[in-house]
């Protein structure tokens, strides 16, 4: 493989181009005055060619150089080992080579820019055709950073990426999900097994307690509302996940908690190609939970009447011949099937190229009733107008539909899932004439509360339709050849409307129906002048400088109505309603204004230097306050690029780097900072009077949440990059959080909000890649680890805050708590110290003073992992591919409300885990896992409820053969390739309920939370990708 210096391009006459690259970065620099010195597969042309004697007779060797799909390599380098003769292929990957005839045991070197080098002992051979294999460390060369691209080997601060390879690996309905366990440092919770459902994101943990702690999000250059679930995977070439100061601090006020750079695929100038991807996946429960059956369930009831003074309510003959009876996780889960297919025209030539595409996502859900559907089309187009203006422009049209039932949370009857857990297995889904059963008629100890599911699935529904616009335009000019200024801008346009109604069947209900549109509109200019040059053959200086201008506008307006005459109309006719309900509406906006600037110089390439800056303005906050700054700076020292490392073989690559700088997070509403009057109605007399009233919170004096991270790196390769190590530690501290603090009567006001707090993250990541064959049969393991400790720091006046209320059964309570000294929302209850002598749960008294209260209440559990990880093993053998990827969490703690109500409350007529009856307290079994079965029993929030949440999981395994399709050159069909891929097949935990990867609070920063929460189905996949 060739590979030049600076010094040696200078003495190059001329570069001559005859492949085309999609890698993002501008390769026509080369032909400039300082070009880069990292390209590789490059041919000198000299002015003048040595001629061979007249009596240096000569044998040719011809060929085609292909990709592992069978697709040609224009371009490819052949080159006599040990000589300068060589030459490329043409546009058909073929080659022609001379051998000079003393050349003996010649020796082939076949090469590409992306793919690994590969070695032909010639012989007596006069035609060698040679497939060629990726290379993953050289397309992983070039890396999209905040407002540009940079070389891998020339970043100062720490990024991960994820290529298109393994966001594809299997179906998601959001993107991000497939980040878990990918890159270290990146938390990635799915928060519930619902089809479209969210995923809580934490980049080196939590930083807010008032704001989000989810990433920003930036799809092409476009700083995106929440989590970008218009996106196909499909459509994506890479992610980038900025971590560190010195990568963030471009975003200012919105870097603290990371950011992650999508970046959309684009065409190419290599001629027409269509690409067609389509898969479909059957998902299934991965596993049912325990539960009683009919002749278990009449069994503990007469249990709970005996311990209560009543007689038994079945006899014996009729407890024996119950059998098993209803399993109502049958009546509410099925297999679903998941269909995704996408199909995109890309191409153009050397002025002009372009993308479109279009892709249709469809899953219905394990749980009945529950669905998702996303439609969306896409386009990219480039187009070079003369050699100093170019323009750009993407966008994304997108419709989701999402069918919900209310299948999570609440007690006994109040959600789908609650209600199926604890319905007796004795009753029957339909009666006789078919109609809904009413479970509360059964039986007289049956409580009221017990609704049938199947009203959730039937009567009752929630529809969700977003359609979402995100549109990115930009032009580009260079004055000349060191200089771009590029003026861009763009919109995100999202309406949603919400329809939920609940027919007049379901019970206690005579029609209830509700609807809510809300529009979110974000327009954003940005508008930037980039100055890259080389000075003196060592002297690389980059510079950045800009201004941005992004506003937000929101608008919603909600309508409801009880009471139809007939369902005809459900949510179309609110105006039917015998009580309509107060309309409600609203409107916010508010401003970000920013200034920007970045710097980075390389001496000799092996010290390299970036500084940064942004100046965030917001209308958010009060005077005095509306302006941020947000600095940084990072250093590195390529040290294997140092004389003294030139002698060894084993280290290839060895850079060791440092950061520090300042971030931000916005975390109050758009007017937080102002005096508010809002209306209301009372009736006086027999009159209804409007009024306008203050509210009640007290406007604050806010400032800017403010983090400062430190971040220390190395990146290590050995043996030319078959092995590459990474290690990072961090250490970061939020100041000023923003928090609600309660106010003494006397002020007229309940609650503020004010800066008051501080928290603190530290940690340490690691990761490895190892080529361990890289030949015909290659095999590449690659894996992450990552430890984070989080710390609040300080509090308004040293005062914890409780958080995490809980109202179930008998129990209502907090469950979290915030301290200073103790880890972010850690569990907070009571410890059980057995039984009393009747049966029931005895506390600990921790402050011995003879009673049981919140004075004894201490920490029983803690959401945040100890560390968490993910490794895949990555196999391939003449088309045929195998990949294994697990992901982890060990350590964290979950709190398990679902187990609240499902084991303890006694005296209803629940149905209960199987458990409950083999091991609960009795005179002969003291020592019980549950207390006496009697509806005098009660509970609290304890230690009972807090179990451990570790686990690994067998998240994807993929098998596909990639077809050869030799000399396909001029076929229709270019590439084809099959797969069969399996999710969640696998999960080792000592978790009881049905999954360990949860989080009932969505993208709150209280984690670890199971109430009810909706499974997450393992899936079965076959599919194809293809070419033409």
């Amino acid at each position: 493989m060739f590979r030049f210096d600076q010094p040696t391009m200078k003495k190059i006459s001329s570069i001559i181009f005859l492949a085309t690259f999609s890698l993002g970065f501008p390769f026509e620099t080369l032909a400039e005055n300082n070009p880069p010195n990292y390209l590789q597969d490059i041919v000198p042309v000299r002015d003048t060619i040595p001629t061979p004697s007249s009596e240096q007779e000569r044998s040719a060797v011809s060929g085609t150089i292909k990709d592992g799909n069978g697709n040609p390599l224009p371009g490819a380098t052949v080159q006599i080992k040990g000589s300068t003769t060589g030459t490329i292929s043409d546009d058909s990957g073929k080659y022609t080579i001379d051998i000079p005839a003393d050349k003996q045991d010649v020796v082939l070197v076949f090469s590409f820019l992306g793919f690994q080098t590969k070695e032909v002992q010639l012989g007596n051979q006069t035609t060698i055709d040679v497939e060629l294999v990726t290379d993953e460390q050289e397309l992983d060369e070039v890396v999209v950073i905040g407002y540009g691209t940079a070389r891998r080997a020339d970043l100062t601060g720490s990024v991960a990426q994820v290529n298109s390879d393994e966001l594809n690996a299997f179906p998601t309905s959001n993107v991000i999900q497939s980040l878990n366990g990918r890159a270290p440092g990146v938390q990635v919770i799915q928060n519930n097994g619902a089809p479209g459902g969210g995923v809580s994101v934490r980049i080196r943990g939590a930083n807010s307690i008032q704001g989000d702690n989810d990433p920003l999000y930036v799809i092409d250059g476009f700083p995106y509302s929440g989590n970008p679930t218009n996106l196909n995977n499909s459509d994506i070439a890479s992610i980038e996940i900025l971590k560190d100061a010195s990568a963030t601090a471009i975003y200012g006020s919105r870097g603290a908690n990371g950011v992650v750079l999508i970046t959309t695929k684009n065409g190419s100038g290599a001629g027409t190609v269509v690409e067609f991807d389509a898969a479909y996946s059957m998902q299934t429960l991965r596993k049912k939970l325990d539960l009683m059956n009919g002749s278990q369930y009449a069994e503990l009831m007469n249990i709970q009447a005996i311990n209560d003074g009543l007689e038994p309510y079945f006899t014996d003959a009729e407890v024996s011949g119950f059998g098993d009876g209803t399993d109502w996780q049958d009546v509410i889960f099925q297999q679903a099937p998941i269909k995704n297919t996408s199909l995109s025209i890309s191409g153009g030539g050397d002025n002009t190229q372009f993308l479109v595409g279009g892709s249709m996502y469809q899953q219905e859900g394990i749980i009945k009733g529950s669905d998702y559907d996303r439609y969306s089309i896409r386009s990219n187009v480039n187009h070079k107008i003369s050699d100093k203006f170019k323009v750009d422009f993407n966008s994304t049209l997108s419709k989701l539909v999402t069918a919900r039932r209310d299948s999570e949370g609440g007690a006994r009857g109040a959600s789908m899932i609650g209600a199926a857990l604890v319905a007796s297995p004795l009753s029957d889904p339909y009666t006789a004439d078919g109609t809904i059963n009413n479970l509360a008629d059964d039986f007289p100890f049956v409580s009221p509360d017990l609704v049938n599911p199947l009203y959730f699935i039937n009567e009752q529904s929630t529809v969700i339709t977003a359609n979402v616009i995100l549109a990115n335009a930009a032009i580009s000019y260079n004055p000349v050849p060191e200089i771009t200024i590029k003026i861009s801008g763009g919109i995100e346009n999202r309406d949603d409307r919400t329809d939920s109604y609940r027919s007049r069947d379901f019970i206690n209900s005579n029609g209830n129906a509700s609807v809510s549109t809300s529009q979110y509109v974000s327009r954003l200019n940005e508008n930037t002048i980039t100055y890259a040059d080389t000075f003196n053959e060592k002297h690389d200086l980059n510079v950045l400088a800009g201004f941005t201008y992004q506003d937000f506008t929101t608008k919603y307006l909600a309508g409801s109505g009880a009471g139809f005459l007939s369902d005809l109309y459900e949510t179309d006719n609110l105006g039917a309603a015998e009580t309509p309900g107060i309309p409600t509406s609203g409107f916010s906006n508010s401003v970000l204004l920013s200034y920007l600037g970045r710097v980075n110089y390389g001496f000799d390439s092996k010290y390299l230097f970036t500084a940064s800056f942004r100046a965030d303005g917001s209308s958010r906050y009060s005077e005095g306050n509306k302006w941020g700054y947000f600095p940084s700076g990072a250093i590195a020292w390529k040290v294997s690029e140092e004389e003294f490392m030139k002698t060894q073989e084993a280290i290839s690559t060895l850079k060791i780097r440092t950061s520090w700088g300042l971030t931000g997070s916005q975390a109050i509403s758009p007017y937080a900072t102002l005096n508010r009057l809002f209306p209301g109605y009372t009736i006086f007399g027999d009159e209804l009077y409007n009024f306008l009233a203050p509210g009640s919170t007290l406007p604050g004096d806010l400032k800017w949440e403010t983090t400062e991270q430190f971040d220390l790196g190395l990146d290590l390769g050995l043996w030319q990059d078959r092995i590459v190590v990474g290690a990072d530690y961090y250490a970061k501290t939020t100041d000023d959080l923003l928090s609600t603090v309660r106010l003494p009567s006397s002020f007229g006001y309940t609650t503020t909000i004010a800066n008051v707090g501080s928290i603190e993250n530290k940690g340490v990541e690691l990761s490895l890649f190892a080529q361990l064959f890289s030949n015909e049969f290659r095999w590449s393991l690659d894996g992450n680890i990552s430890f984070n400790r989080n710390k609040v720091l300080s509090l308004n006046d040293g005062q914890p805050i409780l958080t995490n209320f809980i109202n179930v059964i008998t129990v209502s309570d907090n469950f979290s708590i915030m301290e200073e000294g103790k880890p972010l929302g850690q569990f907070w209850g009571y410890q059980e110290d057995g039984y009393t002598e009747t049966g029931a749960i005895k506390y600990v008294d921790r402050n011995n003073d003879g009673e049981i209260s919140e004075e004894d209440k201490t920490y029983i559990g803690n959401p945040n992992p100890d560390f968490f990880y993910g490794f895949n093993s990555n196999m391939s053998f003449k088309g045929f591919q195998l990949d294994l990827f697990f992901q982890g969490s060990h350590g964290n703690d979950i709190i398990n409300v679902s187990a609240i109500s499902s084991t303890m409350d006694y005296g209803q007529g629940l149905n209960m885990p199987e458990e409950v009856l083999l091991d609960h307290w009795s005179p002969q079994n003291t020592d019980a896992k549950f207390p006496k079965i009697s509806r005098n029993s009660s509970a609290r929030v304890s230690d009972r409820f807090v179990e451990d949440g570790s686990y690994l999981r067998l998240k994807n395994v993929l098998l596909a053969y990639n077809f050869p399709l030799k000399n396909s050159s001029g076929k229709f069909l270019q590439s084809l390739r099959i797969y069969a891929s399996g999710q969640n097949l696998l999960t080792f935990t000592d978790y009881s309920w049905w999954d360990p990867e949860v989080n009932s609070k969505g993208s709150d920063n209280r984690l670890g939370i199971d109430h009810f929460s909706y499974p997450i189905p393992k899936s079965y996949t076959i599919g194809l990708n293809a070419t033409f």
